[in-house]
């Protein structure tokens, strides 16, 4: 079946789900106030806090048309409980320098909060295909390249696999991806044998922390029949220290055409964890390979303790 027939189908799939009553997405923000590089989570949580709406550097240029060399236009898409400025501030400059058109949105609002993440992933995932939808249209290109973090990987996936999202997705890269669920230190499976367990899940934090649960019904009705579709290049970037996936191998998917990539595997002294992961040199690197396979570079090996990043971003979250 052909990447456009496929995906023609998945649409006309969600298209008689929305007829029988699922309501339409918000519509996500689009950030346009410019913010300054950061090279940490923690730091850019904060500067996130104290200027909200703001977009991460060189993200959100509707002007920017793909050349030759970079056709797709990525977009960037946060995860739990975050934005578009504190996940991405310290990777989208170094795509912009490499000659990308860059895109970020901010979805899932919680009502009146500037908190964002927080909804169903399913609604979560009809917020970017309409952002997909302007970008497409506002860049004349055909396809655009998805990398996510954790919760944002999956957006990423559930608009790509479910929404018919494949026709117009060339790249997907997942960062610390939860594919199949996380169990948080075994806190949330524990939770979720109790009554009620899955409601105190979501008031302790939302919707869509409990749909990342292992073994929720969200990921296993996402995985059905296979964790990808045809057409379109997967690719995860994991770390043995995940701090939120455990086991730290749920961030793989099974299908044989997906690439799984753990850092340790390349560069065993980087101890990188899941809040840190998009602000890590080597994995930053790894993405850029990703993205563009003709022309990659060795990533730099360093030395990155465990637990790195972890006070500044608890510090940025609470204060």
């Amino acid at each position: 079946m052909s990447k456009a027939r496929h995906g023609s189908l998945l649409a006309l799939l969600a298209a008689v789900i929305c007829a029988f009553g699922v309501a339409p997405a918000h519509a996500a923000e689009v950030p346009t106030l410019p913010g300054p590089p950061q090279s940490d989570a923690g730091a850019a949580i904060s500067y996130a806090k104290h200027h909200p709406h703001s977009a991460p550097p060189g993200t959100n240029d509707f002007s920017c048309r793909p050349g030759p060399a970079h056709p797709h236009p990525v977009i960037l898409v946060h995860g739990s409980d975050g934005s578009a400025y504190s996940n991405w501030a310290g990777l989208s400059p170094k795509l912009k320098a490499a000659g990308y058109c860059v895109f970020a949105l901010n979805y899932g609002q919680k009502p009146g909060t500037e908190h964002y993440g927080m909804q169903t992933m399913t609604q979560g995932a009809a917020e970017l295909e309409v952002f997909v939808d302007d970008v497409l249209s506002a860049t004349g290109a055909d396809e655009v390249d998805l990398i996510g973090h954790s919760q944002g990987a999956t957006v990423a996936r559930y608009y790509t696999n479910r929404l018919g999202g494949a026709s117009k997705v060339n790249r997907w890269i997942g960062i610390a991806s939860p594919s199949y669920g996380g169990t948080f230190f075994g806190i949330a499976t524990a939770l979720q044998t109790l009554p009620g367990g899955n409601e105190l899940i979501v008031g302790i934090g939302s919707e869509a922390l409990a749909e990342q649960v292992q073994g929720s019904p969200f990921l296993a009705a996402l995985n059905a029949g296979g964790d990808t579709v045809p057409g379109v290049e997967y690719t995860t970037i994991g770390t043995r220290y995940d701090e939120v996936i455990q086991p730290y191998t749920n961030v793989t998917l099974h299908d044989p055409g997906a690439t799984n990539i753990l850092v340790q595997d390349l560069c065993p002294i980087d101890q990188t964890g899941h809040f840190n992961l998009p602000y890590d040199p080597f994995s930053q690197q790894l993405v850029l390979n990703t993205l563009d396979p003709t022309h990659t570079v060795v990533p730099p090996c360093m030395f990155v303790p465990l637990g790195t990043g972890i006070a500044g971003v608890i510090i940025a979250s609470n204060f």
